[in-house]
């Protein structure tokens, strides 16, 4: 009889140690997916505020082009404008790099 109830015993240790790694994976699996989404939510946010500072940058530049294309010293940095002086741009670029 001891060895009826010894594989009892053991059956139910296999059962019990079944039953607990199902748990513990469905739980560690809900906190790796509750992280992810954590992480992707954060990234989107990111995504979004990026934008939405390119947009301002952007809608600032159409309202006042000059503020943003010329630099202190008065160079045009943008190639699009129409007073762009490659010259000019280049001599203030190695003069920054000298400094």
């Amino acid at each position: 009889m001891s060895t009826v109830s010894t594989s009892q015993g053991a059956n139910v240790l296999r059962w019990s140690a079944l039953a607990f790694g199902i748990f513990y994976g469905f739980s560690h699996q809900r906190t790796i997916n509750s992280q992810n989404h954590a992480a992707h939510a954060q990234a989107e946010w990111k995504h979004k505020e990026d934008l939405i500072q390119k947009a301002k940058l952007e809608w600032k530049k159409k309202q006042n082009p000059s503020a943003f294309t010329k630099g202190d010293d008065g160079v045009v940095t943008d190639p699009e404008d129409k007073n762009f002086d490659l010259e000019a741009y280049l001599q203030k670029i190695s003069a920054d790099h000298a400094k």
